[in-house]
């Protein structure tokens, strides 16, 4: 009798804690906003410049390639779900010249869905996708994060060729949908 006095007394108590339990709740509000920000890394102008050869004859010496650029990005995309993509062009062709840019498949510290190389490609005063498929993602900050770029020279016409001395050339890049 005892016994099953303590087993009803146990049942009760075990169905009085399910009865009186008690829920509470809070609202949390966030705001999301689309993000699209690029930028090269380190900043600071590189300077190619090909060779004379030394012996008659003998073609002009390329540049060794620049290998010391990374693009970062953080891209936020709307809810659309529209990817990104980055676009390289120059202000200006050099006549005889090819001027070469590669964006590396992408490392370092970032996440996400990052972008997708388009391999080398010549650069024109048109704007060239050089990287695409861009999503929710972030490269890291940095060089050594991100895409390494290389920008390479080229002679392509050597009947087009005239002398240059300091010729600026400037690559612009841009990020959009």
């Amino acid at each position: 009798m005892m016994l099953i006095r303590i087993i009803l007394l146990m049942a009760l108590c075990a169905l009085s804690g399910s009865v009186y339990s008690q829920t509470a709740s809070t609202t949390v509000s966030l705001t999301l906003p689309v993000v699209t920000l690029m930028d090269v890394e380190p900043t600071g102008s590189i300077t190619l410049n090909f060779t004379p050869p030394t012996e008659a004859g003998n073609a002009l010496v390329a540049p060794t390639p620049n290998t010391s650029k990374w693009i970062n990005y953080t891209s936020a995309i709307s809810p659309s779900g529209l990817t990104r993509r980055i676009t390289a062009s120059v202000n200006k062709v050099i006549a005889g010249v090819n001027i070469r840019l590669q964006a590396a498949a992408a490392s370092g510290a970032g996440g996400g869905t990052l972008g997708t190389s388009a391999g080398q490609v010549t650069l024109t005063t048109t704007p060239t996708t050089i990287i695409s498929g861009i999503g929710g993602a972030y490269t890291g900050n940095g060089a050594n994060n991100g895409h390494a770029l290389t920008i390479s020279l080229t002679t392509n016409t050597y009947a087009n060729l005239a002398a240059q001395a300091n010729t600026a050339i400037v690559i612009t890049y841009t990020i959009t949908e």
